[in-house]
């Protein structure tokens, strides 16, 4: 089964219900699906529900600090991150990009530019997509390589076989969930203690880079953002 993709979704956080319109009406006309949040603890509430392509973040909220609530979406979640702000102050701007916002922009902005922003996000995200149901009929396949999670098969672009371990098998798994995609350690581990697996993260890394026969130093396929974690340079489809 080739994979489908729906139109991307959106969540708007905003207080201001003109300019959540604005921004709504603005996104649909480019069908775009969207959904609003007047609130820190309404977005939060939708986020256990379902997590969006991109999230479309105000500042300003009534009742959480804005950059409190980027960091934690950034904790828990990898979707684009837009941010919208009536900040003049260019310290908050940075200080949003560097707790993991992906672009920002500053009210009062023209629609064409905020289209061109989300485009621009959503080009760095797989978007979602529709797997087949039984993981043994899922095969991924990425810069010339396939894998095979439902017996741990990696084919090389040449044809040649090898059997990953379990341990290997579902941190590549993750990382062709998410590709072109900064993960952190705690993503890889899926939620588990990365406390006194830190080392264990790192170590599967540079035995799948040697699968791929890549230099540690100056990998191509998985490279290591400093600070940050690990993304996986390349198109995946799954089939």
């Amino acid at each position: 089964m080739a994979q489908t993709r729906k139109p991307e979704l959106i969540y708007v956080v905003e207080d201001e219900a003109a300019i959540a319109r604005l921004i709504a009406d603005t996104l649909e006309k480019f069908s775009y699906r969207t959904e609003l949040f007047r609130t820190a603890e309404a977005f939060f509430h939708g986020l256990r529900h379902q997590v969006p392509d991109l999230v479309v973040l105000d500042l300003g909220l009534p009742d959480m600090d804005g950059m409190a609530v980027l960091q934690q979406l950034r904790r828990k979640h990898t979707c684009g991150l837009l941010v919208v702000t009536g900040r003049a102050d260019t310290h908050d701007r940075v200080m949003g990009l560097e707790l993991g916002a992906d672009d920002y922009v500053v009210k009062p902005f023209e629609p064409r530019e905020l289209i061109a922003r989300v485009r621009s996000i959503l080009r760095r995200y797989p978007g979602q997509v529709t797997l087949p149901a039984d993981p043994a009929q899922r095969i991924a396949e990425f810069a010339g390589w396939r894998f095979e999670p439902g017996s741990n098969t990696l084919v090389s672009p040449g044809g040649q076989q090898e059997t990953l371990s379990t341990a290997e098998a579902q941190l590549l798994g993750v990382l062709l969930a998410h590709p072109n995609h900064i993960l952190t350690r705690e993503q890889l581990l899926e939620g588990r203690d990365v406390s006194a697996l830190d080392r264990s993260i790192d170590l599967r890394i540079s035995r799948l880079r040697r699968r791929f026969e890549e230099n540690p130093q100056h990998a191509k396929l998985i490279k290591t953002v400093y600070g940050a974690g690990y993304l996986l340079a390349a198109t995946v489809t799954w089939t």
